[in-house]
């Protein structure tokens, strides 16, 4: 009987490199109150954001993607061809086909990689991790690019109350790499569909199409029914993630929510019980909610202002529209 070849598995990955991307246009919320009948104090007071990132005409997601995953492979110490496949996560690619991360592969020179998007929004780069984890792992690839991008300014609707002041542009990307010793622990993620229209576009393209006088498709949000979810049902995912890995929150270096809002991400710091030593991802402040790009840039941030927590214990946790999470506990790299 003839026995089919296969890869050779490793036992772990890890993350080997890491980069970001931040919008050129800084956007004070005193840009955008007269919109949506607001001030600067009830934006600040409600979700902490001082002011965020929004990328000009010119720039989209490749152009982000490609400045995030460049630095991300050099810093990981490889060249692109080094790389086995490319995931990108995100929800704002203007095309239904092909995907962003096939035209990426292109653009950094990475060969003929298996290349595919991933649609789940905030939760979309910790689904990209669980993803290039089990790649890895697996002996798939050796080296896997994952990304989290987005250009939601594209879908703002200027004058809605429920979303529009939160959002940002931005790009941060990792590279996922075969290793002896363990860097990501299993991913706890799943889904609700029930409550797939929480977090919503206004309309579909077809209806667009379709129906005359439709208004661009934009985002919105049921923000108190959000608000809830993700301060309970997310403590809960979190400490599952943490169980899964067999840590304490006291054995964490750093707490990486999605930059949903800073109150959420304080009252989950707090159901949590988080020490006062654990570093906490407060990127939300200056670059607002950048949805799939989030987790990745808080990160970034955090190694390049706190280089001392290179190679301590994070837990992250994305969850969003869909209503999709995902959170795993990775070493820093």
């Amino acid at each position: 009987m003839t026995v089919l070849k296969t890869a050779e598995p490793v036992p772990y990955s890890r993350i080997s490199g890491i980069g970001g991307y931040r919008a050129e246009h800084a956007v004070p919320n005193a840009d955008l109150i007269e919109a949506i009948d607001s001030s600067d104090e009830w934006i600040r007071q409600r979700t902490g954001i001082v002011t965020r990132h929004r990328a000009g005409a010119e720039i989209g997601v490749l152009e982000m993607s490609e400045e995030a995953a460049v630095e991300a492979i050099a810093n990981a110490g490889i060249s692109p061809s080094d790389i086995g496949a490319v995931l990108v996560a995100t929800v704002t690619f203007p095309y239904a086909t092909p995907s962003a991360a096939s035209a990426l592969t292109t653009r950094i020179g990475t060969g003929p990689v298996p290349a595919w998007d991933i649609s789940a929004a905030c939760a979309g780069y910790c689904y990209g991790i669980a993803q290039a984890d089990a790649l890895v792992r697996a002996g798939t690839a050796e080296h896997v690019l994952v990304i989290g991008v987005e250009k939601l300014s594209d879908f703002v609707d200027p004058t809605d109350r429920s979303i529009s002041f939160l959002l940002g542009d931005g790009a941060g990307a990792v590279v996922v790499s075969a290793s002896d010793t363990p860097g990501i622990s299993r991913s706890v993620w799943g889904s609700k569909g029930e409550n797939w229209e929480t977090i919503r576009m206004t309309s579909s393209f077809l209806e667009l199409r379709d129906t005359p006088g439709t208004p661009f498709p934009t985002l919105r949000q049921d923000g108190p029914s959000v608000f809830r979810w993700a301060v309970w049902e997310m403590a809960e995912v979190a400490r599952q993630a943490l169980d899964v890995a067999g840590v304490e929150p006291g054995d964490l270096a750093a707490f990486v929510p999605h930059q949903a809002n800073m109150r959420i991400i304080d009252e989950l710091a707090k159901q949590l019980g988080l020490p006062a030593d654990v570093a906490i991802g407060r990127d939300i402040a200056d670059n607002g909610n950048t949805s799939a790009a989030s987790i990745p840039l808080a990160t970034e941030r955090l190694l390049r202002e706190q280089p001392q927590l290179s190679g301590g214990l994070a837990l992250q946790i994305g969850f969003g529209a869909g209503l999709v999470y995902g959170a795993q506990v990775i070493v820093l790299p």
